[in-house]
């Protein structure tokens, strides 16, 4: 599982020219999920992502976690995550698991991630064509892969 993590001012996912959902200040989470992954892979992530310290505190130094300033998360499903570059200019997306594996995983993704931030996560729509508009904050912008816990 692969995941990019945003810290934002603000997000929000329109779909057909409508407001699906809107976040605060907090963190844009875009999902990548792959046939091999898991609830392992779902606990480790939130947990490292409810706690991981990108956010300010009083002397400027980013030592709070979203959970520390109140902050709000928006989960997006992103299949792109899991391309491959290695050969061609065409990225494969033959790594991106298929809807029947991907779907209960994202939507554990974000039962998992509610119960770390102790809160509602804002979401996306799993395979809608979705138009995310965010103010990236820093930027600060952290990519995660599970399989690769470095």
């Amino acid at each position: 599982m692969r995941v990019l993590i945003q810290r934002v001012k603000n997000a929000s996912v329109t779909i057909d020219g409508e407001l699906f959902s809107s976040i605060g200040k907090g963190l844009l989470v875009f999902v990548g999920i792959c046939e091999e992954d898991n609830s392992d892979d779902i606990e480790w992530l939130t947990k490292k992502i409810s706690n991981i310290r990108l956010f300010d505190d009083e002397n400027g130094v980013m030592n709070l976690s979203v959970g520390d300033i109140d902050g709000e998360v928006l989960v997006v499903s992103q299949f792109t995550l899991m391309a491959s570059t290695k050969k061609g200019n065409r990225p494969s997306y033959i790594k991106a698991a298929k809807p029947e594996i991907s779907v209960p995983l994202y939507e554990e993704f974000c039962s998992e991630m509610e119960l770390a931030v102790n809160k509602t996560v804002k979401r996306g729509v799993f395979g809608a064509d979705m138009k995310i508009a965010l103010l990236n904050d820093g930027p600060v912008t952290i990519f995660i892969d599970s399989k690769n816990r470095e």
